[in-house]
């Protein structure tokens, strides 16, 4: 029987630091040491409720570049602080249940093709009425913070969304400014490795979302997307078919089975998200004394980031 990677059932423990340090060689203590250090002098960052293992995923996210992980993590947690939407006082609340019971976020058990690890998206409610965007950013943001606390670095990071039940009505409900939130976020400062986006069962109308993402999806990100038409067999070129739920012809589980274990496994680590609201900004000491706005981040120019294109 084939064996497929499950997620930590309970309280999550965190991924051992010393096992990261097995696992990416080319990241050396004195890396995060001096990381470490540099947050002592950065007095608006909460770099006492941020572990070693939060240093060692950011640095790795920076492809070992401490002056990009700087300001990569300073961006971060500016971003966690600002997008309250997405990040302020996240808890096992009406919005988390309203969402998780719209949309599944599911990471898949087994690595793609070339090693990563990847995030299955779908709607398993097709009523547009119930659609929230910023409420299911949020959901997937508390997903993959748990899921990397619990393994640490992944060599990729993989997003298919499933289009299998989208409307033109979820359109309409996508407003632009958590469009555009979410997509800075990916691009500009999320800590992972971002190899590839999968749009798989693309309904007809997949040119007027792309039409909307555009604007704020730089030549980078649009280099990673992949879009399946339905039933085309392309993806499983990149991720095994029998690392998809049932109801895609895959040997893992149910839809709804997966739906519910999402939700036990956030029930059960309640306390981590308690902990994880702290790691906010206080811009009161940033040492310039300009304190960040949206506006002003929306402003800057370039980018810290690269994502990594194979």
């Amino acid at each position: 029987m084939r064996r497929f990677k499950m997620l930590q059932v309970g309280v999550v423990q965190p991924f051992a630091v010393e096992k990261e340090f097995v696992k990416n060689p080319k990241i050396l203590r004195e890396d995060i040491q001096k990381l470490r250090e540099w947050l002592k002098t950065q007095p608006h960052l909460p770099g006492d409720y941020l572990t070693d293992l939060d240093l060692i995923i950011a640095f790795h996210s920076c492809a070992n570049s401490a002056e990009v992980t700087k300001q990569v993590l300073d961006l971060h947690y500016t971003l966690r602080t600002l997008f309250t939407g997405f990040f302020k006082d996240r808890a096992l609340d009406q919005r988390f249940t309203n969402s998780v019971n719209t949309v599944l976020l599911a990471p898949l058990p087994k690595a793609t093709v070339k090693g990563y690890r990847a995030l299955y998206c779908s709607l398993i409610e097709s009523d547009a009425r119930l659609f929230n965007f910023c409420d299911i950013i949020r959901n997937v943001m508390m997903v993959i913070d748990l899921w990397q606390y619990a393994e640490g670095t992944w060599p990729g990071f993989v997003i298919v969304i499933d289009m299998t039940l989208t409307s033109l009505a979820h359109l309409a409900k996508l407003d632009i400014m958590t469009v555009r939130q979410t997509l800075y976020f990916l691009q500009e400062c999320m800590l992972v490795r971002l190899k590839e986006v999968h749009f798989i069962n693309a309904p007809s109308f997949m040119d007027k979302l792309m039409m909307l993402l555009k604007p704020f999806m730089k030549k980078a990100l649009l280099d990673i997307i992949h879009i399946h038409e339905a039933e085309s067999p392309v993806l499983y070129n990149y991720i095994p078919k029998e690392a998809f739920p049932k109801e895609l012809g895959g040997d893992y589980k149910t839809k709804k089975e997966l739906k519910d274990e999402i939700q036990q496994w956030v029930e059960d680590n309640k306390q981590f998200y308690k902990e994880e609201n702290r790691r906010r900004v206080n811009e009161s000491l940033r040492p310039n004394g300009q304190k960040a706005t949206i506006e002003e981040i929306f402003g800057i120019q370039g980018s810290f980031k690269k994502l990594d294109i194979d």
